[in-house]
Protein backbone atom coordinates (compact mmCIF):
# COMPACT_ATOMS: atom_id res chain seq x y z
CA UNK A 1 0.00 0.00 0.00
CA UNK A 2 1.22 3.54 -0.94
CA UNK A 3 1.58 5.70 1.95
CA UNK A 4 1.34 9.45 0.82
CA UNK A 5 2.39 12.10 2.91
CA UNK A 6 0.86 15.36 3.86
CA UNK A 7 3.31 17.03 1.41
CA UNK A 8 2.87 15.04 -1.62
CA UNK A 9 -0.86 15.19 -0.85
CA UNK A 10 -0.86 19.18 -0.50
CA UNK A 11 1.09 19.06 -4.09
CA UNK A 12 -1.58 16.70 -5.67
CA UNK A 13 -4.54 18.95 -4.90
CA UNK A 14 -3.75 22.91 -6.53
CA UNK A 15 -6.75 24.03 -6.38
CA UNK A 16 -7.91 24.86 -10.00
CA UNK A 17 -7.66 21.54 -10.23
CA UNK A 18 -9.14 20.31 -7.38
CA UNK A 19 -12.05 22.54 -8.07
CA UNK A 20 -12.49 20.87 -11.46
CA UNK A 21 -12.13 17.69 -9.99
CA UNK A 22 -15.32 18.38 -7.51
CA UNK A 23 -17.30 19.70 -9.92
CA UNK A 24 -16.88 16.62 -12.45
CA UNK A 25 -17.55 14.18 -9.19
CA UNK A 26 -20.82 16.06 -8.85
CA UNK A 27 -21.71 15.36 -12.38
CA UNK A 28 -20.85 12.07 -12.88
CA UNK A 29 -21.82 10.86 -8.86
CA UNK A 30 -20.85 8.57 -6.88
CA UNK A 31 -22.23 6.16 -3.78
CA UNK A 32 -21.90 8.23 -0.91
CA UNK A 33 -24.00 6.25 2.30
CA UNK A 34 -24.80 8.97 5.14
CA UNK A 35 -21.76 9.06 7.43
CA UNK A 36 -21.60 7.23 10.95
CA UNK A 37 -21.34 9.66 13.70
CA UNK A 38 -19.89 8.76 17.04
CA UNK A 39 -19.19 10.25 20.29
CA UNK A 40 -15.90 9.40 22.04
CA UNK A 41 -16.99 10.21 25.76
CA UNK A 42 -18.06 14.12 26.16
CA UNK A 43 -14.78 15.08 24.49
CA UNK A 44 -14.87 14.08 20.67
CA UNK A 45 -16.50 12.75 17.71
CA UNK A 46 -15.84 10.49 14.97
CA UNK A 47 -16.99 10.52 11.68
CA UNK A 48 -16.70 7.55 9.24
CA UNK A 49 -17.42 8.48 5.66
CA UNK A 50 -17.30 6.24 2.98
CA UNK A 51 -17.95 6.47 -0.42
CA UNK A 52 -17.45 4.42 -4.41
CA UNK A 53 -17.31 4.06 -7.55
CA UNK A 54 -16.38 1.76 -10.46
CA UNK A 55 -12.96 1.65 -9.93
CA UNK A 56 -12.46 3.06 -6.31
CA UNK A 57 -13.82 2.58 -3.08
CA UNK A 58 -12.39 5.30 -0.19
CA UNK A 59 -13.37 5.34 3.63
CA UNK A 60 -12.31 8.47 5.69
CA UNK A 61 -12.09 8.74 9.43
CA UNK A 62 -12.46 12.01 10.73
CA UNK A 63 -11.70 12.38 14.66
CA UNK A 64 -12.76 16.07 15.86
CA UNK A 65 -11.57 17.17 19.11
CA UNK A 66 -12.33 20.77 20.40
CA UNK A 67 -10.72 21.18 23.23
CA UNK A 68 -6.87 20.04 21.46
CA UNK A 69 -7.04 24.24 21.38
CA UNK A 70 -5.40 24.09 24.85
CA UNK A 71 -3.27 21.63 24.21
CA UNK A 72 -1.73 22.99 21.15
CA UNK A 73 -3.00 20.85 18.49
CA UNK A 74 -5.31 21.03 15.63
CA UNK A 75 -9.16 20.30 16.98
CA UNK A 76 -9.29 17.84 13.90
CA UNK A 77 -7.29 14.71 12.78
CA UNK A 78 -8.48 12.41 9.79
CA UNK A 79 -6.77 9.55 7.83
CA UNK A 80 -8.47 7.98 4.27
CA UNK A 81 -7.42 5.19 3.01
CA UNK A 82 -8.32 4.33 -0.92
CA UNK A 83 -8.81 0.89 -2.25
CA UNK A 84 -9.50 -0.78 -5.71
CA UNK A 85 -13.61 -1.39 -5.94
CA UNK A 86 -12.98 -4.68 -7.50
CA UNK A 87 -10.72 -6.45 -5.43
CA UNK A 88 -11.28 -4.45 -2.02
CA UNK A 89 -7.22 -4.43 -1.78
CA UNK A 90 -6.01 -1.40 0.01
CA UNK A 91 -4.06 1.26 -2.47
CA UNK A 92 -3.33 4.12 -0.93
CA UNK A 93 -2.92 5.52 2.56
CA UNK A 94 -3.45 8.95 2.39
CA UNK A 95 -2.83 12.06 4.31
CA UNK A 96 -6.50 12.79 5.62
CA UNK A 97 -6.01 16.28 6.99
CA UNK A 98 -4.71 17.38 3.74
CA UNK A 99 -7.62 16.00 1.57
CA UNK A 100 -10.33 17.50 3.93
CA UNK A 101 -9.15 20.83 4.44
CA UNK A 102 -8.20 21.28 0.60
CA UNK A 103 -11.20 20.11 -0.35
CA UNK A 104 -13.48 21.96 1.88
CA UNK A 105 -12.09 25.25 1.07
CA UNK A 106 -12.28 23.93 -2.75
CA UNK A 107 -16.56 23.28 -2.24
CA UNK A 108 -17.02 26.50 -1.30
CA UNK A 109 -15.06 28.22 -4.23
CA UNK A 110 -17.01 25.53 -6.36
CA UNK A 111 -20.25 27.01 -4.63
CA UNK A 112 -19.31 30.79 -5.17
CA UNK A 113 -18.67 30.43 -8.56
CA UNK A 114 -22.23 30.13 -9.05
CA UNK A 115 -23.38 31.64 -5.57
CA UNK A 116 -21.26 35.04 -5.25
CA UNK A 117 -21.28 38.20 -7.50
CA UNK A 118 -18.84 37.54 -10.66
CA UNK A 119 -17.16 40.94 -9.61
CA UNK A 120 -16.80 39.95 -5.42
CA UNK A 121 -13.41 41.19 -4.37
CA UNK A 122 -13.67 41.56 -0.71
CA UNK A 123 -13.37 38.42 1.03
CA UNK A 124 -13.71 38.03 5.31
CA UNK A 125 -12.42 34.69 6.88
CA UNK A 126 -14.43 34.01 10.24
CA UNK A 127 -12.15 32.22 12.17
CA UNK A 128 -7.96 30.97 11.74
CA UNK A 129 -7.79 26.72 11.78
CA UNK A 130 -6.43 25.05 8.77
CA UNK A 131 -9.71 25.29 6.47
CA UNK A 132 -9.92 28.78 7.19
CA UNK A 133 -5.57 29.33 6.13
CA UNK A 134 -6.92 28.01 2.76
CA UNK A 135 -10.02 29.77 1.34
CA UNK A 136 -8.47 32.56 0.21
CA UNK A 137 -6.40 31.02 -1.77
CA UNK A 138 -8.94 28.64 -3.00
CA UNK A 139 -11.90 31.76 -3.88
CA UNK A 140 -8.78 33.59 -5.92
CA UNK A 141 -9.30 30.34 -7.73
CA UNK A 142 -12.65 31.69 -9.10
CA UNK A 143 -13.05 35.01 -7.99
CA UNK A 144 -11.15 38.19 -8.82
CA UNK A 145 -9.84 38.92 -5.11
CA UNK A 146 -8.31 41.91 -4.10
CA UNK A 147 -8.89 42.16 -0.31
CA UNK A 148 -8.72 39.70 2.10
CA UNK A 149 -10.70 39.96 5.78
CA UNK A 150 -9.46 38.05 8.98
CA UNK A 151 -11.63 37.93 11.92
CA UNK A 152 -10.79 35.34 15.20
CA UNK A 153 -11.87 34.71 18.41
CA UNK A 154 -8.03 34.97 19.30
CA UNK A 155 -6.35 38.04 17.92
CA UNK A 156 -3.07 36.91 17.68
CA UNK A 157 -4.35 33.83 15.72
CA UNK A 158 -6.69 36.47 12.80
CA UNK A 159 -2.77 38.38 12.45
CA UNK A 160 -1.50 35.46 12.57
CA UNK A 161 -3.46 34.46 9.51
CA UNK A 162 -3.14 37.72 7.76
CA UNK A 163 0.73 38.07 7.95
CA UNK A 164 0.49 34.80 6.49
CA UNK A 165 -1.71 35.49 3.55
CA UNK A 166 0.06 39.01 3.21
CA UNK A 167 3.12 36.70 2.73
CA UNK A 168 1.41 34.84 -0.14
CA UNK A 169 0.42 38.43 -2.22
CA UNK A 170 -2.88 38.65 -0.61
CA UNK A 171 -3.93 42.33 0.36
CA UNK A 172 -5.28 41.53 4.01
CA UNK A 173 -5.66 42.62 7.11
CA UNK A 174 -7.20 41.35 10.54
CA UNK A 175 -10.33 43.26 11.99
CA UNK A 176 -11.05 43.77 15.55
CA UNK A 177 -14.38 44.45 14.72
CA UNK A 178 -16.46 41.50 13.37
CA UNK A 179 -19.60 43.56 12.37
CA UNK A 180 -17.38 46.07 10.16
CA UNK A 181 -16.06 43.37 8.86
CA UNK A 182 -19.03 41.30 7.90
CA UNK A 183 -20.98 45.03 6.46
CA UNK A 184 -18.09 45.54 3.99
CA UNK A 185 -17.43 42.26 2.78
CA UNK A 186 -18.76 40.73 -0.19
CA UNK A 187 -17.79 37.43 0.70
CA UNK A 188 -18.15 35.85 4.45
CA UNK A 189 -16.68 32.37 4.87
CA UNK A 190 -16.78 31.27 8.23
CA UNK A 191 -14.74 27.84 9.35
CA UNK A 192 -15.22 27.71 12.71
CA UNK A 193 -16.57 25.26 15.28
CA UNK A 194 -19.09 27.75 17.31
CA UNK A 195 -21.70 26.57 18.86
CA UNK A 196 -23.66 30.29 19.10
CA UNK A 197 -24.32 32.40 16.41
CA UNK A 198 -21.17 34.92 14.78
CA UNK A 199 -23.02 36.22 12.19
CA UNK A 200 -26.06 38.57 12.48
CA UNK A 201 -28.72 39.23 9.13
CA UNK A 202 -28.53 42.66 9.82
CA UNK A 203 -24.90 43.19 9.15
CA UNK A 204 -25.24 41.28 5.68
CA UNK A 205 -25.06 43.67 2.96
CA UNK A 206 -27.32 43.25 -0.70
CA UNK A 207 -25.23 41.01 -2.99
CA UNK A 208 -23.09 39.05 -0.50
CA UNK A 209 -22.48 35.57 -0.39
CA UNK A 210 -22.36 34.30 2.69
CA UNK A 211 -20.21 30.80 3.10
CA UNK A 212 -21.06 28.52 6.43
CA UNK A 213 -18.45 26.01 6.89
CA UNK A 214 -17.85 25.13 10.14
CA UNK A 215 -21.18 23.90 11.97
CA UNK A 216 -21.60 20.00 10.97
CA UNK A 217 -23.63 18.75 14.07
CA UNK A 218 -26.79 20.22 15.24
CA UNK A 219 -25.20 21.56 18.03
CA UNK A 220 -22.72 24.05 16.12
CA UNK A 221 -24.21 27.25 14.66
CA UNK A 222 -22.48 29.92 12.89
CA UNK A 223 -25.06 32.77 11.55
CA UNK A 224 -28.20 33.52 13.36
CA UNK A 225 -32.14 33.39 11.92
CA UNK A 226 -31.84 36.83 10.55
CA UNK A 227 -29.28 35.34 8.19
CA UNK A 228 -31.69 33.62 6.42
CA UNK A 229 -34.47 36.27 5.74
CA UNK A 230 -34.63 37.50 2.12
CA UNK A 231 -31.98 34.74 1.41
CA UNK A 232 -31.71 32.40 -0.84
CA UNK A 233 -30.37 29.03 0.83
CA UNK A 234 -27.99 26.30 -0.66
CA UNK A 235 -26.60 23.67 0.38
CA UNK A 236 -23.54 21.38 -0.60
CA UNK A 237 -26.17 18.17 0.02
CA UNK A 238 -29.06 17.11 1.32
CA UNK A 239 -27.64 15.60 4.72
CA UNK A 240 -26.91 19.24 5.51
CA UNK A 241 -30.97 19.43 6.52
CA UNK A 242 -30.10 16.13 8.76
CA UNK A 243 -26.92 17.55 10.52
CA UNK A 244 -26.33 21.29 10.58
CA UNK A 245 -27.51 23.03 13.66
CA UNK A 246 -27.41 26.29 10.94
CA UNK A 247 -30.20 24.85 9.65
CA UNK A 248 -32.18 22.83 12.12
CA UNK A 249 -32.42 25.52 14.93
CA UNK A 250 -34.26 27.55 12.09
CA UNK A 251 -36.40 25.14 10.38
CA UNK A 252 -37.30 24.24 13.94
CA UNK A 253 -38.31 27.50 14.23
CA UNK A 254 -40.08 28.18 11.37
CA UNK A 255 -37.72 30.52 9.92
CA UNK A 256 -37.53 28.55 6.13
CA UNK A 257 -38.53 24.74 5.56
CA UNK A 258 -36.89 22.13 3.24
CA UNK A 259 -38.69 22.85 0.35
CA UNK A 260 -37.20 26.86 0.92
CA UNK A 261 -33.76 25.14 -0.21
CA UNK A 262 -32.72 26.33 -3.82
CA UNK A 263 -30.50 23.73 -4.73
CA UNK A 264 -27.55 21.14 -3.75
CA UNK A 265 -24.20 21.55 -5.28
CA UNK A 266 -25.06 18.86 -7.55
CA UNK A 267 -28.05 20.40 -8.77
CA UNK A 268 -25.96 23.46 -9.81
CA UNK A 269 -22.84 21.92 -11.17
CA UNK A 270 -25.52 19.67 -13.23
CA UNK A 271 -27.29 22.76 -14.33
CA UNK A 272 -30.34 21.63 -12.91
CA UNK A 273 -30.71 24.56 -11.01
CA UNK A 274 -29.55 28.23 -11.06
CA UNK A 275 -27.75 29.90 -8.78
CA UNK A 276 -27.22 33.63 -8.32
CA UNK A 277 -29.82 35.64 -10.21
CA UNK A 278 -29.05 38.96 -9.86
CA UNK A 279 -26.99 40.89 -8.40
CA UNK A 280 -28.23 42.38 -4.97
CA UNK A 281 -29.63 39.26 -3.80
CA UNK A 282 -28.52 37.65 -0.77
CA UNK A 283 -27.12 34.02 -1.08
CA UNK A 284 -26.17 31.27 1.90
CA UNK A 285 -24.17 27.95 1.40
CA UNK A 286 -24.66 25.46 3.75
CA UNK A 287 -22.26 22.44 3.84
CA UNK A 288 -21.50 19.47 5.86
CA UNK A 289 -18.79 18.01 3.54
CA UNK A 290 -19.73 15.16 2.22
CA UNK A 291 -17.49 11.71 0.98
CA UNK A 292 -17.87 12.26 -2.45
CA UNK A 293 -15.36 14.95 -2.48
CA UNK A 294 -13.15 12.92 -0.27
CA UNK A 295 -13.11 10.77 -3.35
CA UNK A 296 -12.63 13.27 -5.77
CA UNK A 297 -9.40 14.53 -4.33
CA UNK A 298 -8.05 10.90 -3.49
CA UNK A 299 -8.63 10.13 -7.14
CA UNK A 300 -6.51 12.89 -8.06
CA UNK A 301 -3.34 12.04 -5.45
CA UNK A 302 -3.07 8.40 -6.78
CA UNK A 303 -2.98 9.80 -9.72
CA UNK A 304 -0.29 12.22 -9.27
CA UNK A 305 1.58 9.70 -7.44
CA UNK A 306 1.19 6.58 -10.23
Amino acid sequence: MNIIDAAATRAALPFDTLIAALESRFIEGCTVPLRHVHKIGEVGTTLIMPAWQERYLGIKTVNIFPGNSARGLPALFSTYILYDAASGAPLAHIDGNEITSRRTAAASALAARFLARADAARLLIVGSGRVASLLAEAYKAVLPLTEVAVWSRNPAAAAALSDSLGAQGFSARAWPDLEAAVRQADIVSCATLSTAPLIRGEWLQPGSHLDLIGGFTPQMVEADDACFTNARLFVDTEEALLKAGDLLGPMSRGVFGADDVQATLAQLCRGERGGRRNAGEKTVFKSVGTALEDLAAAMLVISASA
